[in-house]
């Protein structure tokens, strides 16, 4: 069974490869047909601030599981 010991780690790392991934495809392929009320593609600077804080959360959960 999965004690907090390990689980803490994964849920960072699921979280921190979320951000990375779901912002950057927001980046890459934005809607084709936005829906009214919702902007035409993502704010650049807040991806990629969003990218970075997510970079850094799976590096580091990725190197505490590592360092055991």
């Amino acid at each position: 069974m999965l004690g907090v010991d390990e689980l803490l780690p994964l849920l960072v790392l699921a979280l921190g490869g979320a951000m990375l991934v779901g912002n950057g495809l927001a980046l890459l392929r934005p809607p084709e047909q936005p829906k009214e009320g919702e902007l035409g593609r993502a704010p650049v600077g807040r991806s990629l601030a969003m990218m970075a804080i997510g970079l850094v959360a799976a590096v580091w959960s990725l190197a505490s599981m590592l360092s055991r």
